[in-house]
């Protein structure tokens, strides 16, 4: 965020650092240069948190970005957690290889922040959890579009009843595909994003209907799912590996009630609210001075705010752990719809 935007008019304050004791002590296993690169810029860059270590497979590239930071390297997780004892160990992994190293930092006793997904199956999450919960561990999945201004906006409407009663929610997001070999990696490590953000607003979703297509043959890389809320409401979920992020509104998020509309366009760029029968819209997007809130990156920063203050007092995670399970219930559950032709109950899934 730049200075001036810092004491801009209209830009809201960042919560100030708790500044009693030293600060936190964050390692970060991966080195990638997605969401390993900005988890090290981020925890290198506060003022309240410290970055310690970086752990990876490649012994040069992880001596580079950690001498970038002024970090010590490892290519072991467990000499790493010896050596420094981190108060937080950061885990952005290659989608598909989650699950043995984020049970080892469990298991050696470390608060951790994991990225999406959580793991590929539930039965690896629910395995991944008990460990967690055995050790009373804070365990937390950053599921950051949560953390967007448009989002908040979402929630508090919906919290205060400026929809009314809802009766349907769509999400819409497609671009290209990552580097995972999974069939339904769409699903579960993209449209993950959209499950819990349709639960997140409208509650948990009773049961779905999905079709989806390989036509491009990568898989299950286009899906549309029917979903069926607890509350009664209906909504729709199409997610894609065969589009592009280029694309305007290239993400979507509709929430309609007997009261009013909410949309949440680019997930960052734009909210907009628009009561029943009102032919005006109150519509919020960032202003000029405003970079960080039309910034998607800065939806981690601000979830780093709340998640470093919850770690500190001693409370649960914002985002658990456990959002990242539910996700991929509801998508196995997905899954199990469009390879029996049948509607499914997400019930039927659960442990």
């Amino acid at each position: 965020m730049n200075t001036a935007a810092r004491w801009a008019p209209g830009v809201p304050a960042r919560p100030s650092p708790d500044g009693s004791g030293p600060p936190t002590r964050v390692a970060v296993v991966g080195t990638g240069a997605w969401w390993g690169l900005q988890h090290a810029n981020v925890f290198a860059a506060r003022p309240d948190t410290k970055l310690v270590a970086i752990v990876g497979r490649d012994p040069r590239r992880t001596a580079a970005r950690a001498a970038s930071y002024g970090a010590r390297s490892y290519v072991d997780i467990e000499e790493m957690l010896d050596r420094e004892r981190p108060d937080l160990v950061s885990v952005c992994l290659p989608n598909e290889g989650h699950f043995e190293p984020t049970l080892r930092v469990i298991r050696a006793g470390f608060p951790l922040l994991v990225e999406k997904p959580l793991v590929f199956t539930p039965d690896e999450g629910a395995v991944l959890l008990a460990e967690a919960q055995a050790r009373d561990l804070f365990f937390a999945i950053n599921f950051n579009h949560r953390y967007a201004r448009p989002v908040r906006m979402a929630r508090e409407a919906v919290a205060c009843g400026d929809l009314g009663t809802l009766v349907f929610a769509t999400w819409r997001f497609g671009g290209e595909a990552g580097t995972s070999a999974h069939p339904h990696a769409n699903l579960i490590e993209t449209q993950c994003h959209g499950l819990d953000m349709l639960e997140h607003l409208c509650g948990p979703v009773d049961s779905v209907m999905a079709q989806m297509t390989d036509v491009t043959g990568r898989g299950w890389s286009t899906l549309v799912v029917a979903l069926r809320f607890a509350s009664g409401a209906v909504g729709s979920l199409v997610g894609s590996y065969d589009s592009s992020y280029s694309y305007p509104a290239t993400h979507l998020v509709e929430v309609n009630g007997t009261a009013g509309r909410l949309v949440i366009e680019d997930t960052v760029r734009r909210f907009t609210y628009q009561a029943a029968g009102d032919e005006t819209a109150r519509v919020w997007q960032a202003g000029y001075f405003n970079d960080h809130d039309r910034d998607f990156h800065y939806t981690f920063d601000r979830h780093v705010d709340h998640l470093l203050d919850a770690l500190r007092h001693g409370r649960e995670p914002p985002v658990h752990a456990r959002a990242g399970q539910r996700a991929l219930v509801v998508a196995g559950a997905i899954i199990r719809s469009f390879e029996t032709g049948t509607r499914v109950s997400v019930a039927d899934l659960s442990p």
